[in-house]
């Protein structure tokens, strides 16, 4: 979602704006702009698309000034025009903003009573214009902007910038994180740690309801109760680097090229080589205390527990139920105190999720497996899992689901150890298998030649179809995921006995299927489904292993052969293939499959 940067420096602050906004490119946008203040004079350049069109615009039109705000947008209210793009500007302020402002219409309506004029579509101009109200007031800058924070209803980052003042930014936080960067003469303010990178490794994550007013000598914060309060200021260890694609052509390939290294990363933290059991440092869960687990995520991590669940449920045997977040409020599932609800996303930042985890807070246990251990999500759970992914910079995630399927079927084993379902030798083994996982997925990685091949041939097509049995269905959905993330080839995935009790009836020549069948306990009710569909000239995509192949490739219009894996490891190594699959079709139609349309890296608005 929307990626927000503030500088006040020692040099020109558009150009470092510039590059800053850059790093924020994955986590989608669809405008962008910048302000500064120059002698005291307020000013802003703002473009639609990408950043080289912003960037084009400032070449013609430079923007002088050492302090100033910039803003990539990713629109909720309002259509992605210049007009609607940020920094919104109102006489003497201008504002950038992250999240959604729950009562804009009443404000709006409010300041058009009072004879303001409105020229945009978005929320955010009403945030501006009240600003600019309560400076006519005779309020000081940093008094309009608390002003305004206080009348605001919603989720948001923002930050203030104000004519007149090249020495002054006033930010707040609410449900949107914000983090401040602490220079030498220099401060900085970015939504993600990433942007600040180049310039600071001094970081202040803003609490929840925090304000802040930031000069270059430092940062003044102030609680939700109005308090002065000292937050922590962290040494953040972040590659600047790690936003480079490594030679590759886009950052989901390196990002699907990385997994090998960064699932032994995973597995090397919690099970070291030479243990023989699973290691969750000083947050480990006993789950003797469980007997019932919550699961709750969005998109591409909520496909990760539904995977879990079938690990969790035949290991532990303890009932696991997994829940869309942006659904689970409102069911009000009954939590207890032996209730473990684990939250899963990637930035740690989902809206959903988080206001899902505060939902339960205090009613049950909570853990977090999360990619980014300062987010939100990371510092409100009781018990925090991080998987070890490192910066996944393409919107559709890959080594960060692999990396939440380890840490999860970690958990199962804990589960299923601490309930006496597994005793210590059984539980070593699977140690020792979870060992050989990053060489597996290296050797699934080897069918990328092969993937490409195939893909050339699913790009012509308007509909395909996923399907797997067991453990492997939750995979046919994210295969289907991928693909249409990225793609924009309508894609479903299926459990395969579900075909015949509804979407068989789209099969017909025109209709590539993949199946997704490991030679394991539901190979042959898989197979079985699989030659319905070719009853019907679907042209089957099979993925299985060597021992599958020889059974059941006759008729098929492609294989893919797997190695042969342990069944726990099977939907970790079979998402691979699927991710190839996506890449490459998306590949040879020619989107963007980094920063595909409509989507964000993270999602930080309900």
């Amino acid at each position: 979602m929307c990626g927000i940067v503030g500088i006040l420096g020692e040099h020109e602050a558009a150009p470092i704006l510039l590059e800053a906004l850059k790093r924020l490119e994955y986590r989608g946008y669809d405008s962008a702009g910048i302000a500064t203040v120059q002698n005291g004079h307020l000013d802003r350049r703002r473009a639609v698309g990408k950043l080289v069109n912003l960037s084009d615009h400032l070449v013609h039109e430079p923007l002088a000034g050492r302090a100033g705000i910039g803003h990539t947008r990713w629109a909720t209210h309002g259509a992605p025009t210049v007009a609607n793009a940020h920094p919104h500007r109102a006489g003497p302020v201008a504002v950038v903003h992250n999240g959604i402002i729950e009562n804009f219409r009443e404000l709006r309506s409010e300041l058009e009573a009072s004879g303001a004029e409105f020229f945009t579509e978005t929320d955010t101009e009403t945030i501006a214009l009240l600003t600019e109200r309560y400076l006519s007031d005779g309020m000081t800058p940093v008094e309009a902007a608390f002003a305004t924070l206080d009348r605001l209803e919603g989720a948001f980052a923002l930050a203030f910038l104000f004519d007149g003042e090249d020495d002054l930014i006033v930010a707040a936080r609410k449900g949107s994180p914000l983090a401040i960067g602490h220079g030498t003469g220099e401060m900085y303010l970015g939504s993600d740690a990433m942007a600040l990178a180049p310039m600071t490794d001094r970081i202040t994550y803003l609490n929840e309801g925090d304000r802040v007013v930031i000069t270059r000598e430092g940062a003044t914060i102030t609680d939700t109760e109005g308090r002065l309060v000292n937050r922590e200021v962290r040494q953040v260890l972040l590659d600047a680097g790690q936003v480079e694609k490594g030679g590759y052509k886009h950052f989901m390939a390196k990002e699907i090229a990385d997994q090998p290294s960064v699932l032994a990363d995973t597995i090397a933290h919690y099970a070291p080589d030479g243990t023989q059991q699973i290691n969750f440092d000083d947050q480990s869960i006993d789950f003797k205390d469980i007997d019932r687990v919550i699961m709750v995520a969005c998109g591409t991590a909520f496909l990760a527990c539904q995977t879990a669940k079938y690990w969790v449920e035949r290991l532990a045997g303890l009932p696991v139920e997994v829940d869309i977040a942006s659904e689970f409020r409102y069911r009000d599932a009954p939590v207890g105190e032996k209730t473990l609800a684990i939250f899963v996303s990637q930035s740690g930042e989902t809206a959903d999720t988080l206001a899902a985890l505060r939902h339960v807070q205090g009613r049950a246990r909570i853990a977090a497996v999360v990619n980014v251990t300062e987010s939100s999500i990371a510092r409100e759970a009781d018990v925090v899992l991080p998987i070890h992914a490192g910066r996944e910079i393409g919107v559709a995630s890959t080594k960060a689901f692999t990396c939440q399927l380890t840490v999860l079927a970690l958990l199962a084993l804990k589960a299923a150890r601490d309930h006496g379902r597994i005793d210590a030798a059984t539980l070593s083994a699977h140690l020792d298998d979870l060992r050989r996982l990053p060489g597996l997925v290296s050797h699934a990685l080897t069918t990328s030649e092969e993937t490409a091949r195939i893909s050339r041939r699913l790009a012509d097509a308007r509909d395909i179809l996923f399907l797997g049995r067991g453990q492997m269905y939750p995979i046919a959905m994210e295969g289907a995921l991928k693909l249409k993330e990225i793609s924009y080839i309508h894609a479903e995935g299926y459990a395969s006995g579900e075909l015949k009790h509804g979407p068989i009836a789209l099969v017909d020549d025109s209709v590539p299927i993949i199946v997704m069948a490991p030679r394991d306990a539901l190979f042959d009710k898989t197979v079985s489904n699989m030659q319905e569909v070719m009853a019907r000239r679907g042209k089957v995509v099979l993925i299985t292993d060597a021992a599958g192949a020889a059974i059941a490739s006759e008729g098929t219009w492609e294989v893919i052969v797997m190695p042969e894996v342990p069944d726990l490891l099977a939907p970790i190594v079979y998402a691979v293939p699927a991710q190839l699959l996506a890449y490459h079709t998306a590949d040879a139609k020619g989107t963007d499959v980094d920063q595909p349309r409509n989507l964000a890296k993270s999602v930080t608005v309900e």
